[in-house]
């Protein structure tokens, strides 16, 4: 979450990394969340980054996210829903 204008203030470019695995634990004061690359081949997904926030925040990003996925369906039509559980 971060305020309407506020930028970053470092120089490097963020690495990115593609995840169609994610996995949601918490506990009183935190979330975790796993994100992670499954292959239809393999039999484990591999987790390859893990952030941990506040109650707070994780609210924010919900936010953030449905705002972000009713942008996209405006533009390009609804997400068809279909992913596998995991």
């Amino acid at each position: 979450m971060s305020p309407p204008g506020r930028v970053f203030d470092d120089d490097a470019e963020p690495e990115g990394r593609y995840a169609n695995y994610f996995q949601v634990g918490h506990n009183e004061v935190e979330f975790v969340v796993d994100f992670g690359q499954f292959y239809a081949d393999g039999i484990r997904a591999r987790r390859h980054t893990r952030i941990i926030t506040s109650p707070v925040y994780v609210k924010a990003l919900l936010e953030v996210l449905r705002q972000s996925i009713h942008e996209y369906e405006a533009t390009f039509g609804p997400i068809a829903p279909g992913a596998p559980e995991s």
